[in-house]
């Protein structure tokens, strides 16, 4: 399966941003999803994930209470909402995908697929 990442722009602090993550050659109703970033110097980082059928999501503390992970599998595409976007949040933007565990996947090494990343710079 293919991930196109899409969404990133300039934000000031306290903006909104969703990003969008596309799939194509394959359903993304068969995978449970992820979304990481990674700021310059900097290793990549878990943000969110959601399961294959939605119904459960984890989140990094960083962004507790400010990002939202969805997802619609009709339109074969998962989202990450950014509420009150920090400069922290400054990086490149990931999604991810990985079959099925009886848990959500935090560590980036063991998701199977990969989008191209799309950047959230921060403008003061």
């Amino acid at each position: 399966v293919q991930l196109q990442a899409s969404g990133g722009g300039l934000v000031q602090a306290g903006a909104s941003l969703r990003l969008s993550c596309a799939a194509s050659g394959g359903t993304l109703s068969s995978y449970a999803m992820g979304w990481f970033r990674q700021a310059p110097g900097k290793e990549r980082e878990f943000i969110a994930a959601i399961r294959r059928t939605g119904g459960r999501t984890q989140y990094a503390d960083s962004v507790w209470g400010r990002f939202t992970i969805s997802r619609d599998n009709g339109k074969n595409t998962v989202y990450l909402q950014m509420n009150s976007l920090k400069p922290e949040d400054t990086a490149l933007y990931y999604c991810a995908a990985v079959s099925p565990r009886p848990v959500l996947i935090t560590t980036p090494d063991r998701y199977e697929y990969w989008g191209q990343g799309t950047l959230s710079p921060f403008s003061s």
